[in-house]
């Protein structure tokens, strides 16, 4: 497990508060945590556990996930777990959180379809065939492509 990255945590945090539009007592509010306390996460100066980052993710509407890497509580996955695109998507600056959900449910369920839904360790039989037609049986290919011509 990696040490806990405060620093970068608070810098973070504060980013992600203010392009959520909130003020810190907004989202002390939100996340059910005290005005100074999340002063002191955002200068650095206190270590929140795993359930105030929760809280937070939760008020700021990224996943926990997000802050666990940034904190240093969890480890970045690597690989097809697509947790750097859905960071990149939650971290990014230029979308609302209108977009963000959008892109996020886009992407899942691209990865749905081609099957690597939620950590990719359940990928039997979603896909069906290698080639992407998404038929586990010779007729069902055919079928997809609209009137036969015999």
């Amino acid at each position: 497990m990696a040490s806990l990255n405060v620093g970068n945590l608070g810098e973070f945090l504060r980013e992600q508060r203010r392009t959520a539009q909130l003020s810190l007592r907004q989202l002390a509010d939100a996340a059910g945590v005290s005005n100074p306390y999340l002063s002191q996460i955002e200068r650095g100066l206190r270590k929140p556990s795993a359930e105030i980052l929760q809280q937070l993710a939760k008020a700021l509407r990224i996943s926990a996930e997000t802050l666990y890497v940034q904190a240093g509580i969890l480890d970045e996955r690597r690989g097809l777990d697509g947790v750097e695109v859905q960071t990149a998507i939650l971290t990014d600056p230029s979308l609302n959180e209108r977009q963000k959900q959008v892109l996020l449910q886009i992407y899942e369920s691209f990865r749905k379809e081609n099957g690597i839904a939620g950590d990719g360790a359940d990928d039997s039989g979603a896909s069906g065939r290698e080639d992407g037609s998404g038929a586990t049986h010779p007729h069902e290919a055919e079928a997809d492509g609209g009137p036969h011509a015999t």
